[in-house]
């Protein structure tokens, strides 16, 4: 993009106030997230539930969270991303309030169905926000930052969440996150605009390919390895926003303030590590190391050590051993959500970027459907609730390896771009238009 001189400080500021009001959106979006795990104890008691049926209430946030994720990504391909969001923020704050009113089993679960249907397109449509406003090389830095709002969301709400808990009602937390959620929208309506990247800059992303058939983007080895990552990540996630709370009070015989604090400290490890790997994979690709190395290699090596931690997790004792694994368990992997999405806007053409980024995080948080019921069942059917957590910590770092592992194989964003563009030059021998195909 080329842009004079009088303009480019102006747009640098800008775009950077951009980056941190999708950092307080995701902030919001993980806090409403962990706001059901932070109340588990309050929730069961008071509504007489099982552990199992209170993980299907867990799932029941992603029932329709990638089936939104990936239609959502769809439409920000033809509406401005700042429309979009506002709407997707004001269906979040909307969907807080009947729980404060009338705290049932019935409107506990609707609630949480409708803000899962306002929340599953969030992250790629904040990233894709972003990218109108930085080139491909200059994207990994700021991606790091949108991708701890959701820790930072967990990790700065938690204890204030767990006092509002305490002192009032478990109902009187989810009222006030919605009140935060129209304050975000009041505050985007004044400052968000539309970044000046559009698909006329090759720096965009796609490496100037006009189209690339959905069927080849879908099954490009760069997005199959991304999306495995991001299962496997988002497993982790899942679970410290469903039951790490409940694993750290049962299993761990830590108390709910303290666990309130304890449940801070990986977000805050990630608020450390994203950007500082991000900036770290930017450097390296900007001094010609592959972005395979730079960011795939990268990412899948901390999938995988998150995953070597959980596993440890499962059988440690004592909270000089606990609170370290903890933070590295359910910290690390998440740098896959600072460096997987420029993997994705590499290899996707910009008015495709939009559908592939909520197509991919749609299909990744495919996991959150499945983790918190699994481990609410492994919980119900163990020896007891203690033995049962760690049997399904054990279970979860295996597959947390196994993804990241298979992920790292996978990735090749130089191979899939060769592929596409072989592609486009035998259509163009041909005669065939390129979006016709």
């Amino acid at each position: 993009m080329t842009v004079t001189s009088g303009h480019a400080a102006p747009q640098s500021r800008r775009a950077w106030i951009i980056v941190g009001m999708m950092v307080l959106f995701m902030l919001i979006n993980f806090a409403d997230k962990s706001v059901i795990g932070l109340a588990a104890g309050p929730i069961i008691k008071d509504l007489h539930l099982t552990n199992e049926q209170f993980g299907q209430i867990g799932s029941a946030f992603f029932l329709l969270f990638s089936i939104s994720a990936a239609s959502v990504g769809f439409l920000v391909n033809r509406v401005s991303t700042r429309s979009v969001l506002a709407g997707m923020a004001l269906i979040w704050a909307i969907s807080q309030l009947p729980i404060l009113a009338f705290p049932s089993l019935a409107v506990l679960l609707g609630s949480r169905i409708a803000l899962g249907a306002g929340e599953g397109p969030a992250f790629p449509v904040a990233l894709h926000a972003i990218y109108k406003w930085f080139p491909d090389d200059r994207r990994a830095f700021p991606t790091s930052f949108v991708s701890i709002g959701g820790p930072l969301g967990i990790g700065l709400a938690a204890p204030l969440l767990t006092w509002i808990i305490l002192t009032y009602s478990w109902h009187a937390a989810f009222g006030f996150l919605g009140a935060i959620g129209f304050v975000w929208v009041a505050l985007w309506l004044m400052i968000g605009k539309e970044g000046p990247l559009d698909a006329r800059h090759v720096e965009a992303g796609g490496a100037g390919l006009e189209h690339v058939p959905y069927s080849m983007l879908l099954t490009s080895r760069t997005f199959i390895g991304v999306t495995l990552a991001g299962f496997a990540a988002y497993w982790a996630v899942t679970l410290a926003v469903v039951w790490l709370p409940s694993f750290l009070v049962k299993a761990g015989g830590y108390s709910p303030i303290a666990t309130g604090w304890i449940v801070m400290l990986p977000p805050m490890l990630q608020a450390c590590l994203s950007p500082t790997l991000g900036y770290l994979s930017q450097r390296l690709l900007a001094r010609g190391v592959s972005s395979r190395i730079s960011r795939g290699v990268l990412t899948c090596c901390c999938v995988m050590l998150a995953g070597v931690a959980m596993m440890l997790l499962s059988k440690s004792t004592g909270e000089l051993v606990q609170i370290p694994l903890v933070m590295v368990a359910f910290a690390v992997g998440s740098v896959t959500y600072a460096l997987g999405p420029p993997l994705i806007g590499e290899i996707s053409p910009v008015h495709q970027r939009g559908a592939m980024l909520g197509i991919c995080n749609g299909t990744f948080t495919l996991a959150g459907l499945i983790a918190p019921w699994l481990m609410g069942h492994i919980v119900d059917v163990g020896v007891n609730p203690a033995q049962g957590f760690r049997d399904g910590f054990m279970f979860a770092g295996l597959l947390i390896v196994a993804g990241g592992a298979l992920a790292m194989l996978i990735i090749n964003p130089k191979d899939d771009l060769r592929r596409f563009a072989r592609r486009e030059a035998v259509a163009a021998a041909e005669g065939v238009p390129a979006v016709q195909t």
